[in-house]
């Protein structure tokens, strides 16, 4: 009698462990997901930053204030002919 009591012991501490570490290893494939993602996304900030840095650089460029007096004010070089459509 005592020797099926230990039996049945360890055969529930056995399922209990085997059950567990199934909930680990489903757990663990998750958390490797989600860091994949994660990394993923802080990639994807990096190459934005670079690129706002590189906006940035841009902006403080005397081409860029042409280019805005142009399109936004519609000023002109002293000389410089305009050609509009028509229409």
């Amino acid at each position: 009698m005592g020797m099926l009591l230990v039996t049945t012991v360890v055969l529930m501490m056995l399922i209990v462990v085997t059950v567990k570490s199934v909930e680990l290893r489903d757990k663990r494939a998750t958390y490797a997901m989600r860091e994949e993602a994660l990394m993923q996304e802080i990639e994807a900030e990096e190459l934005r930053t670079e690129q706002i840095a590189e906006y940035e650089k841009y902006t403080q460029t005397k081409k860029y204030v042409e280019e805005i007096a142009k399109e936004k004010l519609g000023l002109v070089y002293e000389g410089e002919i305009i050609f509009k459509d028509g229409n």
